[in-house]
Formats: structure tokens, C-alpha cells, sequence
């Protein structure tokens, strides 16, 4: 990809990986066709396709233009409960179907998560709360064993907002003989989301984006059609692109009140931010100033959009000060910008940025999702042609990402390395 360019044009944004996987794992708690549109055509859905076909669903998926399609998954009557050791481990957010199978099944044998390495993300609270629930839980051979005749409504409290513990006690607490309180819940619009696909299904459910949700167990749901939020950090990263290369972009379908706080720091930095009925549009004519970031649960800076907040503070005027209060590994792709000529001091869970005016060219390697696009943006602003390794990550949360720099004006190729 060749550097010097200012992202110019419009993007469409689909819906949120990190919604869709979780309605797709929800659609589990009824027999039948449910429908999900807006579905990002990315790694993930495929890996969580497979897991849902293993279970014995049938998944369809039917791609469109704009890198979000349709896919309609028909859950059988006894679907199996037991997920494969060499599909969890790619991918964590397939945990999400445990609540679930358990709620519905009365068990569940699911592998221990992989994903991306960006620190620890336990799974105790998902075991604690399901635990509440009623639910005994064991770990054995790398699986976790979960048995319930019936879960019994109870009042959880969370020791953080995990946005995935959250998930799966929500899917479980539905079909819970009962009431169950989650307290200390996230509140992110993926969470809403899917409190309002559950809705739809029939579930009872009080305060959806509030940090309390009271849910009223029923004894069936029913599939739905329903669509997928859009994704705030696919239009976040697009955001904060458009400043860091002085351009002008128009984000379709971005949702400026899931990116508040984002876009409040980019005016800060000196962009031009104008909400439009059909999305955003983020302009920048002049180098962005200097802003310092804190990433903290929704509705704080989103921990996804770290890594573009560090890259943008490498070519921003002054020091910024980026402190990661979500996941202590989610500094480990500074390394790969410091290769690029940025100026990034690590100290704990803080990195002090000094801006330089332009960075350089030179070959990195993407650790994960999200570091692997904050490495693109960054190679969008040095000089020369930069090499992104490793963008399988990149593949699992960004849809057709390579043709929508295109169509913002970048030089860039997709190649494949040889053995």
C-alpha cells in the first residue's frame, strides 16, 4: 500500500461483527429459520457458521455488494450441544453459545476459546453467573461441562461489565424459570442489540443500555427476522482514517451516538464532524492535534479503537497520553508502529505518544484485528510502501477492506506471500 494519500468518497458500514456472532449464537434458543441481515462477510461468521452447523443447524449465507448479507439459520429441535475443539479455539466470541444450549438443552460441552492475543479474558464470570443460575459447571480435557435441568432466575452481579459475560447470562437468563437481575451489566449497543433480537423471539427484558438488566424467563421464543446493528468500530476506524491522511470521508450507516466519545476527540484534534441522515462525514484539512485517549467500557473510547488512537497520535502535533484500562496485551502492536517511525513509550498500561509529521515505510506484521487496521491507517500516512503481514486478522472483523481503501482513493494490493 502506498502512503501520501487522503482517504476521499463515501463507505458503507455493515452490521457489527460483534453483534452478529451473538445473534447468530441466539438464534439457538428456537427451533426454526431465523433470519439475520446486515451479516459482515468476514472469517468470523464463516468459523461461526461451522459451529452452528456442527450443532446441527443448517446456515445460509447469501453475500451482497456492499460486504453485508443475509443469513438465515434453521435450528433443529434437538440440536446437539457439544462445540469442536478446532473451531472455539480461532475464535473466542463461539463461547457465546453456551448460555444458550445450556437455557434451552439442559447442557453443554463447549471447548475453551481462543481469538485474538490481547491479553486475559476469563471466563469466570460467565461460570459464576451461570453457576447462579443454577448450572454446574466442570472443566475437564479443555472443555467446559455444563449441566441444568431447568435454570432458576436469581440476581448476578458482575465484577466488570464483561460485554461477553453478559451475553451469554442474558441468552441463558431468558428461558430461566423466573426473574433474573443482572446488575453491573455493559451497556454496549451490541448488548442492546441483542436484547432487542431477543425482544423480538419473545424473551421479557428491562433495561437494555442500562447497567441493570431485568429479565423475565418465558418457556419458549420463537425464530425472527432481524437486522444487525451497525458496526461503531468498522465506522470508527473509517473516522479516525480520515483524519490522520487530511480527508473527507462520508460513513454510511454510521450511528453518531455509539461513537460519542470517539468523535468528541476527533473534534478535539481538529476535524470537521457533521452528523448527515445517512450517517457521518469526517474532514480534516490540517494536521490533527495531539489528544489524549482513556479506553474504558461502553459508553467510554472503545478498547477496538485503541490501536487507530496510537497511530493517530503518531502524526498528530505534541505528546498524547493513550492509557488502556480494558486489556493489558492490547499495546503489543506498538512495536510494529515503532518499525514505521513512530515515536511510542510503553509505560504499564499507558503509551506516551510524541507526533512526528509523517512516519515510513516498512514491512509489520498484525497481531490481531484491530492492531492490523491501526497498522494499514498508519501505513496510509508514511512515506513509501508499506507491508501489512498477517491480515487474515484484519479479514476476521473488517468486510471487503481492501476494496473500500480502493474506493477512498488508496494504492493498495492484496498479495500473497511465498512459503
Amino acid at each position: 500500500m502506498s502512503g501520501g494519500t487522503a482517504l476521499s468518497g463515501r463507505v458503507r458500514v455493515t452490521g457489527a461483527k460483534n453483534s452478529a456472532l451473538k445473534l447468530m449464537a441466539a438464534a439457538l434458543l428456537s427451533p426454526g429459520r431465523s433470519t439475520i441481515d446486515e451479516v459482515p462477510d468476514i472469517l468470523d461468521v464463516t468459523i461461526m457458521s461451522e459451529v452452528l452447523r456442527r450443532l446441527g443447524c443448517g446456515v445460509e449465507y447469501a453475500p451482497s455488494e456492499g460486504g453485508g448479507g443475509r443469513l438465515v439459520v434453521d435450528v433443529p429441535e434437538q440440536p446437539s450441544t457439544e462445540t469442536d475443539y478446532d473451531l472455539v479455539r480461532r475464535m473466542r466470541a463461539s463461547i457465546s453459545v453456551l448460555g444458550p444450549l445450556v437455557a434451552r438443552c439442559g447442557s453443554a460441552r463447549v471447548a475453551l476459546p481462543g481469538g485474538d492475543a490481547i491479553g486475559s479474558r476469563g471466563l469466570d464470570m460467565h461460570i459464576a453467573g451461570l453457576e447462579r443460575l443454577g448450572a454446574t459447571i466442570i472443566s475437564e480435557h479443555g472443555f467446559l461441562v455444563a449441566t441444568a435441568p431447568r435454570l432458576t432466575g436469581t440476581s448476578i452481579w458482575l465484577d466488570f461489565p464483561s460485554v461477553g459475560a453478559t451475553e451469554n447470562l442474558l441468552m441463558a437468563a431468558v428461558l430461566a424459570r423466573g426473574t433474573t437481575v443482572i446488575d453491573n451489566a455493559a451497556r454496549e449497543p451490541e448488548i442492546v442489540d441483542l436484547c432487542a433480537m431477543l425482544t423480538a423471539m419473545g424473551a421479557s427484558i428491562d433495561g437494555a443500555g442500562t447497567s441493570t438488566l431485568t429479565v423475565d424467563g418465558v418457556d419458549e421464543l420463537r425464530p425472527v427476522t432481524f437486522s444487525t446493528v451497525p458496526d461503531r468500530i468498522v465506522a470508527g476506524t473509517w473516522a479516525i482514517g480520515a483524519v490522520m491522511t487530511r480527508g473527507d470521508v462520508v460513513i454510511e450507516r454510521a450511528v453518531a451516538t455509539h461513537l460519542r466519545v470517539v468523535l468528541d476527540k476527533l473534534a478535539d484534534a481538529g476535524a470537521t464532524v457533521e452528523v448527515l441522515p445517512e450517517g457521518l462525514r469526517v474532514a480534516m484539512s490540517e494536521r490533527p492535534r495531539g489528544v489524549d485517549v482513556v479506553t474504558l467500557p461502553f459508553p467510554g473510547f472503545p478498547t477496538d479503537l485503541q490501536p487507530m488512537a496510537v497511530a493517530l497520535a503518531a502524526v498528530s502535533t505534541g505528546t498524547a497520553l493513550i492509557t488502556e484500562n480494558v486489556f493489558e496485551g492490547r499495546f503489543m502492536f506498538v512495536n510494529e508502529l515503532v518499525r514505521l517511525g513512530a515515536d511510542v513509550r510503553i509505560d504499564g498500561h499507558h503509551a506516551v505518544v510524541r507526533g512526528r509529521e509523517r512516519l515510513s515505510s516498512a514491512p509489520v506484521v498484525a497481531t490481531d484485528i484491530r492492531a492490523g487496521a491501526g497498522l494499514v491507517l498508519a501505513g496510509l500516512v508514511a512515506d513509501g510502501v508499506t507491508e501489512v503481514q498477517e491480515v487474515h486478522h484484519v479479514d476476521r472483523g473488517y468486510p471487503r477492506f481492501v476494496e473500500q481503501l480502493r474506493g477512498l482513493g488508496v494504492q493498495v494490493e492484496r498479495t500473497r506471500r511465498p512459503d
